[in-house]
């Protein structure tokens, strides 16, 4: 464990490294980022079928713009999220996304068009890419170098998690009660409830990364050693997107990974309906993948903390496109059930990793950028997939568009394979002394 005191003896309490040092305030983020999770899972599969019997949509590409807007909107806010919460904090940037995250709900009850609809969508994106990459920001922070992996299997599995299960109760509320407004009735309640957790229990966590910065060791193999120190917006882009091997690896992946999600919001439902299959198996059949998505990552992450980042990623990728392909054959809930499970279970193998991988790479005194960018990237995912998917099936068919996804997800396994190298280095014995840092 590390400590670090505050300058001039003020009687704060020294601030220490380590998942069960800060057990009260990760678990309070982790609770913050299911209610993240849920306000996605509140409209995944309502929103499609709101689309055709409301408003009478019928082109793919059109109903998927309400995706578009998300992605795009989620993958600018990452950016910002990462670039304030280095300059100005973690706290404040959290906060700042859950009021975003007020007028959704009510937009999407009181809808006259469609227009509405890609609105609310876009004050959604914002606030998760505020809120999300804030939370993924803060718990590696309080953890330290040695239990990435784990604090990232808890956060995503969290979110996903919570996406599951309202996509899953907002299905049953949609059957029960009719598609407004009571499966948006789900997202007023998360909203006040995590405005209440982030603004009152929530406490700063920079000090924890300048604690990480204090003790940052370089790898006895000399990678990231042109990384030391801290770098402006523009190289840390560079890094992130294209130079570093390691970190544009990920980036690529990220958003493959999340090209297949995009793609499954906007089309999987409308697949599935095509079948006649009724709205409650539906509902079914989406919170399956982000749940086994979810409970996945409570064990991918502590995985790749022992086996490496690298080879998870890897087969997680070959996973996806297995699944995609077990889902454009498919034709009744069995097989359909079969392949969303296991295309969650490559997304979990794949999701905490990549974020581990950040982590590994950038140096504390830009870790937050990284992260940001590192989500512009992925979160880019769903605005791909779902222009993608929405066009592809536009010119062939739901199932054609399936198959592409598959071809991609093969595609980016092997850039994984090839390009990136092992990012998670075992410390040597020495390096895992216990040690005491004040600052002053």
């Amino acid at each position: 464990m590390t400590r670090i005191r505050a300058a001039g003896g003020t009687g704060r309490r020294p601030v220490t490294l380590g998942l069960r040092a800060n057990a009260a305030q990760f678990t309070i983020l982790v609770a913050i980022n299911a209610l993240v999770g849920g306000m996605v899972g509140q409209q995944q599969t309502v929103l499609p079928l709101l689309a055709e019997d409301e408003f009478g949509l019928t082109g793919y590409t059109f109903i998927f713009t309400y995706v578009v807007a998300f992605g795009v909107t989620k993958a600018a806010a990452n950016y910002v999220a990462g670039t304030w919460s280095d300059r100005y904090g973690r706290k404040p940037v959290l906060i700042a996304g859950w009021l975003f995250a007020v007028p959704v709900p009510l937009m999407l009850i009181w809808a006259p068009h469609w227009g509405w609809v890609v609105a609310a969508n876009v004050l959604l994106g914002i606030n998760q890419g505020l809120t999300w990459s804030t939370t993924v920001i803060m718990k590696i922070d309080l953890v330290g170098p040695k239990q990435r992996g784990l604090a990232m299997g808890l956060n995503e599995a969290a979110g996903y998690g919570a996406v599951a299960l309202t996509s899953m109760a907002a299905g049953y509320l949609a059957a029960e009660y009719g598609l407004r407004p009571a499966p948006f009735l789900l997202g007023l309640s998360y909203t006040a409830l995590a405005l209440g957790l982030s603004t009152l229990a929530v406490r700063e966590t920079r000090d924890h990364a300048r604690v990480d910065a204090a003790g940052h060791v370089a790898r006895a193999d000399g990678k990231h050693d042109h990384l030391h120190g801290d770098l402006s917006n523009r190289e840390v882009f560079a890094q992130a997107s294209f130079r570093e091997p390691a970190l544009s690896s990920a980036s690529q992946a990220g958003l493959v990974n999340n090209l297949n999600f995009g793609l499954s919001w906007g089309l999987f439902p409308l697949l599935f309906a095509s079948s006649g299959l009724p709205v409650g198996q539906i509902g079914v059949l989406f919170a399956l993948y982000p749940g086994m998505w979810g409970i996945g990552q409570l064990f991918t992450g502590a995985l790749s903390d022992r086996w490496g980042r690298k080879h998870l990623i890897t087969v997680g990728m070959f996973t996806q496109a297995t699944a995609l392909v077990v889902i454009a054959t498919a034709g009744s809930f069995g097989l359909w059930a079969a392949g969303a499970l296991l295309l969650g279970a490559g997304t979990a193998m794949v999701y905490p990793t990549l974020l581990a991988v950040i982590g590994d790479v950038a140096h504390p005194a830009w870790r937050g950028r990284a992260v940001g960018i590192y989500r512009v990237w992925r979160d880019l995912g769903y605005a791909v997939g779902a222009l993608m998917g929405g066009v592809v099936a536009d010119l062939w068919s739901l199932r054609t568009a399936v198959w592409v996804a598959a071809a991609v997800s093969v595609a980016s396994a092997l850039v994984v394979a090839v390009r990136m190298y092992e990012t998670h280095a075992r410390p040597t014995r020495g390096r895992e002394q216990e040690g005491e840092v004040t600052d002053g």
